[in-house]
């Protein structure tokens, strides 16, 4: 009987290219959730829905992702992010059901000049990053047999991204300035949904926490400096400090991550970070004709 994978935050960035790739794996059955579907915030609306449904898997992509925002709003950020990861976890256990969940390099201080491995001390400095880490602390503690992807910079042809604001302002502005001394890696959603169908078909399961991004080392002015290049633009793009573009949130300066721990464990491939965004640009490309 062909296991069946739950995957909540469905209209996400990453739910969605789950939900688009879902047809390339027959020997899976898949239910998507939104919030609608599945309030993460009621512990008994997540208890009813393993009762009903007995899934195998679970793909936990809802988040809470506003970092500025959850500033002011932490209550809600460590609710969604916090606590309904834990309650997920403990009706995974409960369930017998494995989860994959998705976490973030934010759980780091940025002050390393090395990518940082799995173990390396965390140290959140905004509230989104300490959401995410209790979420994290919560899994680990009631279901320690989950698998944690800590992922960064997440782009794609969906959602609010990185990549579709700077097409948008490209297209609005004669000049843009973007901040040159936030270095690490971006992740195409697609890369990384192909990377968690690939662990749960491969049947070979290894709890714990993993890290990934696409290959490669670059800064924000970095990224949309190649946009620009890949678009053909006129808009011209300018390097500027992280201090002349203060955020409510503090953003760590190095969040580039090792991944070669998920590489070498589930004998994955990585993708450069040029040549995803290259086929997201098509992709994006595509969508709007």
């Amino acid at each position: 009987m062909s296991p069946l994978i739950a995957i909540t935050g469905a209209n996400g960035q990453l739910g969605s290219e789950l939900r688009i790739l879902s047809s390339s794996y027959p020997d899976l059955k898949f239910i998507f959730l939104t919030r609608n579907e599945l309030s993460l915030e009621n512990e008994n609306s997540i208890e009813d829905f393993f009762q009903k449904f007995k899934p195998q898997f679970l793909i936990n992509c809802a988040a809470y992702t506003a970092v500025d925002k959850a500033e002011t709003e932490r209550e809600l950020s460590f609710l969604i992010n916090g606590k309904a990861a834990g309650d997920l976890a403990l009706s995974c256990k409960k369930n017998k059901c494995k989860l994959v969940h998705i976490s973030t390099d934010y759980v780091f201080n940025g002050n390393s000049s090395v990518p940082y491995k799995e173990n390396d001390p965390v140290d959140p400095v905004n509230a989104y990053g300490a959401s995410k880490l209790e979420g994290e602390n919560r899994i680990i503690a009631f279901a320690p047999d989950s698998i944690i992807i800590r992922t960064a910079w997440v782009y794609s042809a969906y959602g609010h991204n990185f990549v579709k604001t700077m097409l948008r302002l490209m297209k609005e502005r004669k000049e843009i300035n973007v901040v040159n001394d936030q270095t690490g890696s971006p992740t195409w959603a697609q890369d990384l949904a192909k990377v968690i169908l690939e662990i749960i078909q491969s049947k070979k399961w290894i709890g714990g926490i993993y890290h990934y991004s696409n290959n490669g080392r670059i800064t924000w002015y970095d990224f949309a400096k190649s946009i620009a290049e890949l678009t053909g633009t006129s808009c011209k793009v300018n390097p500027i400090p992280s201090s002349a573009y203060p955020t409510p949130a503090k953003r760590p300066a190095f969040s580039l991550m090792d991944t070669n721990l998920i590489r070498t464990t589930f004998q994955i491939d990585i993708p450069d970070w040029k040549e995803s965004l290259v086929k997201c640009l098509a992709q994006i490309k595509k969508y709007e004709s």
